[in-house]
């Protein structure tokens, strides 16, 4: 693998990383969910009235209390790519930081002996985000030549270059880590039969496809004599795609109160 394509992976998996770290910590406070509604539907489905999650906010997994997490799963793995986050970082900032202490684009190492919990963490204090952005930049190589000062003159480079071993540490952490997140929240590729809910129109076996750079889909197993208003995918198989999920989310919520309507009437 050449260079350019080893940092744009890395890179890559990074973002991935922050884009999803939000819906990480909301599984965290929530008990595990199932496979159905797909988690990407998750803000589309959550009421209006719920508090919007701010990630910049919230403290690194590592420095706070955890006295009942609702998912231990979840945290298990948001505490684990947070300290591989964060370990690599102190890896790059050995190797190739050269800036003053002053500088606000300085990684700075933990310190047991600080007054303070936050003090100690360092640049940790500082979450996820701001990690994985500081890798990134490493990795693209930014701040790498002299710059000028006041008086005119020319002062070395805050950081040096990212040697090639480096690199190849620096994407192997990151897609083990994105991994593990896409895992967790079950957005990696994979294909599962949704629970207990066949097909509104025929009653066929729904299947949800996930895939991390896909958004999530759902087929029916009964082919092209399913009535259901989707379109047909490659293989013969209705398919609700993106767009579609909402309105099959509501078919399945109607689906399934006919039965329980019918149940109280002749119960009755």
């Amino acid at each position: 693998m050449n260079y350019a394509t080893a940092v744009h992976e890395t890179v890559a998996a990074l973002r991935t990383i922050r884009e999803q770290w939000a819906e990480l910590l909301l599984a965290i406070e929530e008990p595990p969910a199932n496979v159905w509604p797909p988690r990407q539907l998750t803000h589309t489905l959550r009421a209006t009235s719920d508090e919007q999650l701010v990630v910049e906010d919230r403290a690194p997994l590592v420095l706070r209390e955890h006295p009942a997490p609702a998912n231990l799963d979840a945290l298990d793995a948001g505490i684990a790519i947070e300290r591989q986050v964060f370990g690599l970082a102190d890896t790059l900032a050995a190797a190739v930081q050269h800036t003053g202490h002053g500088d606000l684009r300085r990684w700075v190492f933990q310190n047991p002996s600080a007054p303070n919990t936050r003090g100690a963490a360092g640049s940790r204090a500082h979450g996820l985000h701001f990690a994985c952005v500081w890798v990134e930049g490493r990795l693209l190589d930014e701040d790498t030549t002299p710059e000028e000062q006041l008086d005119g003159t020319l002062a070395a480079p805050p950081f040096a270059p990212l040697p090639p071993y480096l690199l190849h540490e620096a994407r192997r952490t990151a897609r083990i880590a994105e991994g593990r997140l896409l895992r967790t929240l079950g957005l990696d590729q994979r294909t599962t039969p949704v629970p207990d809910r066949p097909c509104p129109w025929c009653g066929g076996e729904l299947t949800l496809h996930t895939d991390p750079d896909e958004a999530p889909r759902v087929t029916c197993s009964t082919g092209e004599d399913c009535t259901a208003p989707v379109p047909l995918d490659e293989r013969g198989r209705r398919v609700w795609g993106w767009t579609d999920l909402v309105a099959l989310v509501g078919a399945l919520a109607a689906a399934e109160e006919v039965p329980e309507q019918a149940c109280a009437v002749t119960c009755s």
